[in-house]
């Protein structure tokens, strides 16, 4: 009796044993998405299977962080929401309430996020739901993640892309991602790769310009500074290629006006960069807030899936534009209800809302309905987890708060925003007054609204510690020889309200001593909105200089004494009188948290500028659109009594030294449309200072079957050189550059003649031409 009992317990143990086995397998199985060993694309769908239709939905959404909302709820009614694109709140959700969604596994993402403790304390929420999967955390890091306090602030994408040199744009963009992590974010809204060809348009400054290969090879490098290979690890965030598509040449300027354009345009012009992104593995875009030929780019389909997915290879996801889904209802009326336009924005290839609760219910009882198949929800939610898996959020979402002091503000990243702020100011007038000699001028006057305060920064900055920019009279105390005596008089820092009397006390001032320099231009800073003249849905009927500074400039030239201008702006301004009339002129657009040492560097001699215009420069808003790679006849007949011409072209800037080009050659005169041809030219630096010069290769078609811009931009390569020192440069011409779409929109290279031309900007006096033919 009792070997009985024993065997029955034995075999009861046994059972016992294998049940738990066979739990164990189990719960091993559920739980493999969290085993790090495992394959990324293995941990997504062991995770997908495990997920309600509810919690891939959530995933799809995103929501403001709860800072955020507390501020916006301080200063916002309710009525301000609709037309806010700045900062949002959700009435009758309150903080609480989101984050108990966050617990509950109801929220993928989140936006806005103020500190790296706000940010643990969302992960820790999300660590308590169910699947226990992270939150991605997205922020508007344009130049720098500069809308966190304290961050390192690089100049504009437009002062970025005026040094031509990818290479540092590439390592700001690395070190960006560094201090994003330190700050518990991990998506980058950036890089914007519109081309801009409107200066009305409050944007430009956060484009690289007007040029599709410029463009494209710097959002390429910011793209590769912030993945890496394939974004995977800790210290690596994922980019956003924006703003699909042509919103950045609005049909009167304005942003979210509508765009229409021909196929050809959309292809030669606005395109390129966003293949280039692509094969530079860029694994998120988004929408634009404007229609596209009478489709608004939220709903889609022919940009968002048949061209950049099935055509063009985009393997990533896709972000809407802020609340720009239900924009589809009352601004563009292509959805009756909102519900619709969930559909519209979903069907058309969207993946993630951007931000709020009114996405999530729609789509699931669209789902419930039919109408969108839940295979079409795994679509979106297989890249938002991928992202977050190949981010390393499962294993470590947290920031380490010690670690964050010591990346944020890093010397090594100070050291390269001075670097790039350096580069990216362009000289454009010099009548042999700069650098400035400080035995002549010893005694020099600084005033002008933009001289002292943080415009400098641009838009998407917070007000960063004092401590931690150094504004232009900052940094010109600082440059300034022992000899030089430097004043300065605040003539008011509001640019739409200056006085008249401080303008008359500029004047005056500026008759006692030897130079003036004048800081004027534009306000992009976001936290003085009312202020603002430039920047995100901040655009100008004109691109003169706003308010009085015109007045103030002419003031100052009055006195008889020499006059430096500089610019402070975030878009081209048309300021033909005063570069007929001062004696220097610089662009430094806006130049980051070490502009003022930069400019002031360059003011008296301690660099030698560099930088080159990433766009052109028209004389007044009535000559829009000004680009140099307009088509023949743009300029068959002139302005009846205006100049026609660009004020300043794309690629012109000015050197403290003198470059010449000789011994330029093809390697054949005749090729095949699959062969390439080699050009060389020997560049000497014939001034008496080391200097940069970017040097610029054009093509032009000569005859064709469809017209053909005057010249396009295929290549470029900046050098250093020592006074009177040389060297051979050589470029490649390979029949890509020569591709165009031809009368039937097939993309080939035609045989004929075809112009190459090389120099130190796009004016065709400073460009040496050679031919080649291109035979059947």
């Amino acid at each position: 009796m009792k070997r009985k009992k024993r065997k029955l317990l034995a075999i009861y143990l046994v059972g016992c044993i294998g049940f738990y086995s066979s739990c164990k397998d189990k719960n091993d199985g559920e739980e493999n998405y969290l085993n790090p060993n495992l394959s990324v694309d293995v941990r997504v769908e062991n995770l997908l299977s495990q997920m309600t239709l509810e919690e891939k939905i959530a995933q799809m959404c995103q929501y403001v962080g709860p800072e955020h909302i507390r501020e916006a709820e301080m200063v916002m009614s309710e009525k301000d929401l609709h037309d806010n694109d700045a900062m949002g709140y959700y009435p009758g959700l309150s903080v609480e309430d989101l984050e108990d969604m966050t617990r509950k596994g109801m929220v993928g993402s989140f936006l806005h996020v103020k500190t790296p403790e706000e940010a643990n304390h969302l992960q820790k929420l999300a660590r308590e739901s169910r699947l226990k999967i992270p939150v991605l955390i997205g922020i508007d890091a344009i130049h720098g993640n500069a809308l966190n306090v304290g961050a390192t602030v690089y100049p504009t994408p437009i002062g970025m892309a005026s040094t031509w040199e990818p290479a540092l744009v590439e390592r700001s963009a690395r070190e960006t991602a560094l201090e994003m992590r330190a700050m518990g974010a991990q998506w980058a809204f950036t890089p914007n790769i519109d081309i801009a060809r409107d200066a009305r348009w409050g944007r430009v400054g956060e484009t690289f310009g007007e040029d599709p290969h410029l463009v494209s090879e710097m959002g390429v490098a910011m793209i590769q500074g912030m993945q890496g290979d394939n974004f995977t690890g800790e210290d690596k965030v994922i980019a956003c290629a924006k703003h699909l598509i042509a919103g950045s040449e609005p049909v009167n300027g304005l942003n979210a006006a509508p765009m229409d354009v021909s196929e050809r345009t959309l292809r030669e012009v606005f395109l390129p960069p966003y293949q280039a992104a692509i094969d530079a593995n860029v694994f998120s875009m988004m929408a634009a807030h404007n229609e596209l030929n009478g489709v608004p780019c939220h709903s889609n389909h022919y940009i968002m899936t048949e061209l950049m997915r099935n055509e063009m290879g985009f393997d990533g996801f896709f972000v809407s534009d802020w609340m720009d889904i239900e924009r589809l209802v009352d601004l563009h009326f292509v959805a009756e209800t909102e519900k619709e336009a969930c559909y519209l924005s979903v069907d058309a290839g969207m993946d993630m809302h951007m931000h709020g609760p009114r996405f999530h219910e729609p789509v699931k009882e669209l789902v419930e309905e039919g109408r969108l198949s839940e295979e079409r929800i795994n679509q979106s939610v297989r890249k938002i987890l991928e992202a977050k898996f190949r981010l390393g959020l499962f294993e470590n979402p947290f920031t380490d708060l010690e670690m964050a002091k010591k990346q944020i503000f890093a010397k090594e990243h100070q050291q390269t925003a001075l670097d790039m702020a350096r580069k990216s100011i362009v000289l454009l007038k010099n009548e042999n007054i700069l650098p400035i000699n400080t035995t002549k001028y010893r005694r020099i006057l600084v005033t002008g609204p933009n001289a002292n305060n943080q415009t400098i920064m641009g838009d998407w900055s917070a007000k960063q510690p004092d401590e931690n920019v150094l504004t232009i009279f900052e940094g010109l105390k600082q440059e300034a020889p022992a000899n030089c005596k430097l004043s300065f008089y605040n003539c008011g820092e509001t640019l739409l309200s200056i006085e008249d009397s401080k303008i008359a006390k500029a004047a005056s001032l500026a008759k006692n001593h030897d130079l003036t320099i004048v800081v004027v231009g534009e306000n992009s800073m976001r936290y003085k909105w009312d202020d603002k003249t430039c920047g995100e849905n901040t655009d100008r009927s004109n691109i003169q200089l706003p308010g009085k500074q015109q007045e103030l400039v002419e003031a100052l030239c009055k006195s008889g004494k020499p006059v430096v201008v500089v610019l402070v702006n975030g878009r081209p301004l048309g300021v033909e009188w005063i570069a007929n009339n001062v004696s220097a002129l610089l662009e430094a657009w806006e130049p980051g948290s070490f502009g003022g040492q930069a400019l002031a560097e360059i003011l008296f001699g301690k660099f030698n500028p560099s930088a080159k215009l990433p766009i052109s420069i028209p004389r007044n808003a009535g000559q829009i659109q000004t680009v140099y790679n307009h088509k023949p006849s743009q300029y068959f007949h002139k302005y009846k009594a205006d100049e026609s011409s660009a004020l300043f072209p794309f690629g012109y800037g000015l050197s403290y030294t003198n470059f010449e080009y000789s011994n330029i050659k093809l390697s054949k005169e005749r090729v095949k449309k699959n062969e390439s041809v080699q050009l060389s030219v020997q560049l000497t630096n014939v001034g008496n200072r080391r200097g940069d010069e970017i040097v610029q290769l054009y093509i032009r078609d000569e005859y064709s079957s469809v017209t053909r811009p005057v010249k396009e931009l295929k290549a470029f390569k900046k050098i250093d050189l020592a006074p009177n020192e040389s060297s051979v440069l050589e470029f490649d011409i390979s029949p890509k550059m020569l591709e165009f779409y031809d009368i039937n929109m097939n993309k080939k290279v035609e045989a004929g003649k075809f112009i190459v031309m090389i120099g130190g900007s796009s004016l065709d006096e400073d460009l040496h031409k050679l031919t080649f033919e291109v035979i059947k």
